[in-house]
């Protein structure tokens, strides 16, 4: 069946269309997923919690935490079990809270929680939909990478004409199974099946002493991600990262730990020889201190409030690698820009021998470090440059997934 194992979270807000939600529960159920249901304390108002529970087939979620036995509702790990998060409907009020991470029912600390896709469904009457705070929420919402499902027209709660009603169930649970369809045949007919890929991810720490370093703000979402979509196609991938707190991307996935530059050199050098492709997504630092105190270094007792630190240049994982690189391997490298952003990468993945390059620029809004949204140009040794728009982390992973599935 088109959802056969797969878990779909289902948030329900405080919407006349609340009604609509037992049919698209229904209509999930019967392809084979794998509900729960999240919802709001209103939401109760307009259909039962038992009604939803016994169409799901799981009991319901409204509290965190049961008032009769005390048990708690995890919203960290409703989140991770998630394979999609959708909310419908979802209201005016829902839609500008999860806009500004509000999170004061169990419904939106979920939604700041997953990991999964997040589809939303607004419901609303016309004039709600058509203003412009509303308008605003929604745009901030897409730009971090949510779907949103919009709303049709037709006859409205008020008695009004136009835009605002959910989007009818049968069509949403088109959408939803087309959406896992798709993927489900990247895995499967995948030429990446097989492929032993190597991919690093996060900062390195440069020791200056035993409590301070340096490095930067990479958060190895986006290597992680890209590992996490590469194994679910198929391939043997090992995830060389650098200290950051992220879970592991995928069960399948080797991860070598390290913490500075060189240890991460050493680990790409050692295990590179034996692998098909290598994507260095790693904010690796281009400096290290030349020697590094095995003491705090104290400010105490300085005559002068100047303190010199003398640094020197890191080896150049990629270049070495790409200089090492056999003709059947593909090498692809990431450049983080904010001035002459083509120029700049088009002249790195020339010096280091890549395959292609992923370019993402500072200048982006809700691209580079720490967002869990990315824009990115992929550019190739062939002269190609493909533009994408901004998408949650590992959606761009697919895409840059897509791009190597080219090399097979």
């Amino acid at each position: 069946m088109g959802l056969e194992g797969k878990h779909i979270l289902l948030g329900i807000t405080g919407s006349i269309a609340a009604y609509k939600a037992a049919s698209l529960v229904r209509l999930l159920v019967k392809e084979g997923a794998e509900l729960k249901v999240v919802m709001t304390p209103l939401a109760k108002q307009f259909i039962t919690p038992l009604t939803m529970a016994t169409l799901a087939k799981n009991p319901v979620l409204v509290d965190f935490f049961d008032p009769e036995n005390g048990s708690w509702n995890s919203h960290v790990s409703l989140g991770l079990w998630a394979d999609l998060y959708l909310i419908a409907p979802a209201t005016a009020n829902t839609v500008a809270k999860m806009s500004r991470g509000i999170a004061d029912n169990l419904l939106l600390t979920t939604y700041l929680s997953s990991r999964c896709p997040v589809w939303i469904a607004p419901a609303m009457d016309m004039d709600m939909y058509a203003h412009p705070a509303t308008a605003e929420n929604l745009e901030i919402l897409r730009a971090r990478g949510n779907r949103v499902i919009e709303p049709v027209s037709g006859e409205l709660a008020s008695g009004l004409e136009g835009q605002g009603r959910m989007e009818e169930p049968e069509r949403i649970a088109e959408e939803v199974k087309a959406f896992f369809e798709k993927k489900n045949a990247r895995l499967h007919n995948s030429p990446l099946r097989g492929k032993r890929i190597l991919v690093t991810a996060g900062p390195t720490h440069e020791k200056i002493d035993p409590v301070r370093f340096i490095g930067n703000y990479s958060s190895g979402k986006m290597g992680y991600a890209l590992a996490g979509v590469l194994a679910g196609r198929g391939a043997q991938v090992t995830l060389v990262s650098g200290p950051v707190s992220l879970p592991l991307p995928h069960p399948e996935v080797k991860r070598i730990m390290v913490t500075s530059a060189s240890e991460m050199h050493q680990a790409c050098i050692t295990c590179f020889p034996d692998m098909d492709m290598a994507v260095m997504a790693a904010a690796v630092a281009d400096f290290t201190p030349v020697s590094s105190s095995e003491e705090k270094i104290k400010r105490e007792g300085r005559k002068e409030s100047l303190f010199t630190l003398s640094l020197q240049s890191t080896t150049d994982i990629a270049a070495d690698l790409g200089a090492g690189k056999k003709p059947h391997q593909i090498l692809a490298g990431f450049a983080l820009e904010t001035d002459h952003e083509e120029q700049n990468a088009i002249q790195k993945m020339i010096r280091k021998k890549l395959n292609f390059i992923v370019l993402n620029s500072l200048r982006d809004p809700g691209a580079g470090f720490q967002h869990d949204t990315n824009r990115i140009t992929l550019i190739d040794s062939k002269g190609e440059i493909r533009k994408f728009e901004l998408k949650r982390k590992e959606e761009v992973a697919e895409d840059i997934a897509d791009k190597l599935a080219t090399y097979c």
